[in-house]
């Protein structure tokens, strides 16, 4: 028997099918997006192909990255997600972020969120000894640099 249905509509149904996937998509991840705009991620770049969302871009620090890849795994409940791809390069390799001391920090407590280790404190002092002259003296508004801690 012969097919004589004729779907003058399917590309905008096709085109609807897309657009919602892609809204989908946009939604589950919306930190990571928002986190591209925080970081103000440059050659950045979001597409939806077979159900499949595509980033892309450039961050300052390896820091952005992870904290990116983190929003990634997060969004999506595992550590390999599968209706995501994303290429995230690093700009500045030399050292791992620059952190503004606020009010009440520590270099344990600041080594503590870059490391989750806050004896890790000794590295970010070692990094910054041009700038400081204690491991317990900090104060508000300093420019620290959070060294690449292999």
């Amino acid at each position: 028997m012969e097919n004589n249905f004729i779907y003058e509509d399917s590309p905008k149904v096709f085109l609807k099918s897309k657009l919602k996937t892609m809204a989908f998509l946009q939604d589950k991840y919306k930190e990571v997006l928002e986190l591209g705009q925080t970081f103000a991620v440059t050659d950045g770049s979001v597409e939806e192909k077979d159900g499949v969302l595509h980033v892309g871009g450039t961050t300052q620090t390896q820091y952005q990255k992870d904290a990116m890849w983190n929003a990634i795994k997060k969004a999506d409940g595992s550590e390999a997600p599968t209706d995501i791809v994303a290429d995230i390069k690093v700009e500045n390799t030399d050292y791992y972020h620059m952190h503004t001391v606020g009010k009440g920090e520590t270099l344990g407590k600041i080594a503590k969120h870059y490391f989750d280790d806050a004896m890790k404190y000794k590295e970010i002092f070692a990094a910054n000894t041009d700038k400081l002259k204690s491991a317990d003296v900090i104060h508000p508004d300093q420019e620290l640099v959070i060294p690449n801690i292999a």
